[in-house]
């Protein structure tokens, strides 16, 4: 009896897990609850600015703007080193992942705008 009751209900949550799946794949919706997360989406929604520096790295290195959006869509915050309270804006250091982890972006996040300060590779 409790085994027949308990094949129903993983069938319905199944059932209901891939419906739900394919709800929010259509809204597409995203989950940023994470601390590395919520402060990368708030850097990629504000407008992006490079700052000489930057842009002088971007141009003697094979970075583009294609893999510092990848960078900030799923690097590493090194909270540590970054200066989340820091008034008026604050400061952030981003390190890629995988085939970007020896580049360190500096951020500068204000109300509207985040500023690639610095780029730093390894």
């Amino acid at each position: 009896m409790f085994i027949k009751r308990l094949g129903y209900f993983l069938l319905g949550v199944s059932i209901s897990s891939i419906g739900v799946y394919f709800f929010w794949e259509k809204k597409n919706a995203s989950f940023d609850y994470g601390m590395d997360a919520r402060t990368l989406k708030t850097i990629r929604i504000k407008e992006r600015f490079f700052s000489e520096d930057a842009k002088k790295v971007m141009q003697n290195s094979d970075l583009d703007t294609l893999k510092i959006s990848t960078i900030l869509n799923n690097g590493n915050v090194d909270f540590g080193n970054s200066k989340p309270r820091q008034k008026p804006c604050a400061e952030y250091v981003i390190t890629g992942k995988k085939d970007l982890e020896n580049v360190n972006l500096y951020i500068t996040r204000c109300d509207s705008t985040a500023t690639i300060d610095k780029i730093i590779i390894d």
